[in-house]
């Protein structure tokens, strides 16, 4: 596999097109925003300086990784020579399904089509295709330049071949990739998101302040960033669609949103994508709400 698209200029998309880009893959950038891809450029460009001014690539490997993207504003010529397509749009389940439709219409027959969504299920989006043995879940981890895990997924019809496949590239993209079977949340939010859940019912039960519950896990199990703020950073909006997936897919009370979660979502409270939520993010900065009443 050399020519691979990304679905999708947001921070997952861009953090994708980067390392495959990086690691010398040609890669075309889609999205219906002219504005979007502009910006995604910016953020790789500058995530490369960051690079470079650390020691970790040349001023050279800058410019290689620069010119294997290519930005497309169209699906249809984004996909017409693709090997691999990774969707990174949205993690909303009609979003997702109606893209799969046009990746299965204008890709090659020979294309795999993976999706990088974190907890929607792979059978349902391959059942939309007339390919399901070669559509496949690559879950990339958030900032993707950075973390190594790559949870595969594979559907109820993926094929060895396919997963075989995936697997190797990701490890050629210097990943650590972990198989994961096709249930909801597969692994990673199976288990992270119920702990979210549990942190904002906490604060909303006024157990503890969001600096002190996010210092005990910190400090007391040894986790790099309390859940509060890492719900800030995954954005509100994502870990209640996950979490309502995860209710639906299971059937379990124990998975329903906090109250307080569903509220700040409501009112576009959505961590630092909005600039607000647990925390303040003005200018990138995180600073505590003290005066929010979380309720």
């Amino acid at each position: 596999m050399n020519n691979i698209t990304v679905i999708g200029a947001g921070t997952m998309g861009n953090g994708i097109a980067h390392v495959f880009a990086q690691n010398g893959f040609k890669v075309n950038l889609v999205d219906i925003s002219e504005e979007a891809l502009q910006k995604a450029i910016n953020t790789i460009s500058k995530n490369l300086d960051r690079m470079v001014s650390k020691d970790k690539i040349s001023e050279n490997d800058k410019v290689n990784t620069l010119n294997n993207l290519t930005v497309v504003t169209s699906v249809e010529k984004g996909v017409k020579d693709a090997d691999l397509v990774v969707e990174a749009a949205t993690e909303n389940t009609e979003l997702k399904l109606k893209i799969f439709k046009d990746l299965d219409t204008f890709s090659p027959e020979k294309t795999i089509l993976a999706t990088n969504t974190s907890s929607i299920s792979i059978t349902k989006i391959a059942a939309i295709t007339n390919r399901p043995d070669k559509v496949i879940g690559m879950h990339f981890m958030n900032p993707v330049p950075v973390m190594k895990l790559i949870e595969v997924i594979k559907g109820y019809s993926t094929s060895e071949s396919v997963l075989d496949s995936i697997m190797n590239l990701s490890k050629k993209l210097g990943k650590s990739p972990v198989e994961v079977n096709d249930y909801p949340g597969f692994v990673a939010n199976k288990i992270l998101m119920p702990m979210i859940n549990e942190a904002i019912i906490t604060l909303y039960e006024g157990v503890a302040g969001v600096e002190e519950i996010d210092t005990v896990m910190k400090l007391g199990m040894a986790h790099p960033m309390g859940p509060l703020q890492l719900a800030d950073f995954i954005g509100l909006d994502v870990c209640l669609a996950i979490l309502r997936v995860l209710q639906d897919g299971f059937g379990n009370p124990k998975y329903a949103p906090c109250p307080l979660l569903v509220n700040m979502v409501t009112a576009g409270k959505l961590g630092i994508k909005s600039n607000e939520g647990f925390y303040s993010w003005g200018h990138g900065t995180k600073e505590l709400i003290v005066s929010k009443n979380f309720k």
